[in-house]
């Protein structure tokens, strides 16, 4: 009877030899299984472990490359009445909201109070609204410097019913009653300024969602401004003249 082979614990953990080169000595390093078997426990931990974060980090980097390729090309393009419009109306409101954030923390009148803070609320949710559409298609949230209302074939540095710098200054030196008056005045030639392009958005923008908010902008500034004109002739005095409509003379530009 033969002895019995003296078998190791390590032999019956390691596999069985490979033959590398093939002629079938089990390879050059004496059958110990290539350098797999032969590395200690620790070495195949650091090395299943250093190529999993690579397969992670690969993973990461790819989908990196990917939200940037497709980021450009989702959504409107730039220079599209969709974008334009919400990068001039998310400025536009902007000013609004500046303006009834003062009037509502000034005033004693409470009806200018709660028309402030009406439009105050309304606005700062639709500005938000706008830049989550932007951002989300990887737009600027405002246009290039002198190009407002591009996108309406009327380039210009200032929109329409915006206040002045000096509109803005007698605003805040204002109390009371001219306070009140000066606030009505400047935010109602303010909705009538963007109603054109409210009106342009909601005929024009390709977007079904952006169509409704300008139209909803449509519905809630008209109405605003009817109360506006009727507080200021309770007041005893009269609007701004009204900013001229860009589209005068110009209605077949954008479609609408």
């Amino acid at each position: 009877m033969s002895a019995p082979s003296a078998v190791t614990d390590q032999d019956r953990l390691d596999p069985p030899p490979v033959d590398d080169d093939g002629d079938g000595d089990g390879g050059d390093d004496g059958g110990s299984g290539g350098w797999w078997a032969a590395s200690p426990p620790w070495a195949k931990v650091v090395v299943a472990a250093g190529l999993a974060l690579l397969l992670v980090a690969v993973g990461v980097i790819g989908g990196i490359a990917l939200g940037r390729s497709t980021a450009e090309s989702y959504g409107p393009a730039e220079g599209s009445i969709d974008v334009g419009f919400l990068q001039d109306m998310t400025v536009h409101h902007g000013q609004a909201v500046e303006m009834a954030v003062w009037a509502r923390n000034n005033t004693a009148d409470p009806q200018v109070r709660q028309i402030a803070f009406d439009i105050e609320s309304t606005q700062t949710a639709q500005v938000g609204r706008m830049e989550g559409w932007l951002t989300l298609w990887g737009r600027p949230l405002s246009p290039p410097a002198g190009q407002y209302m591009a996108w309406m074939g009327m380039p210009t540095a200032t929109m329409p019913g915006m206040a002045s710098p000096e509109d803005l200054a007698r605003l805040r030196a204002a109390t009371g009653r001219e306070l009140d008056v000066v606030f009505l005045q400047l935010m109602l030639r303010h909705h009538q300024g963007g109603l054109p392009m409210m009106q342009a958005g909601a005929a024009d923008a390709s977007v079904p969602a952006v169509r409704a908010l300008a139209q909803s902008m449509v519905a809630s500034q008209s109405a605003e401004s009817a109360t506006m004109t009727q507080m200021l002739a309770e007041r005893g005095t009269t609007p701004l003249p009204a900013p001229a409509d860009p589209h005068a003379g110009m209605h077949g530009t954008h479609g609408g």
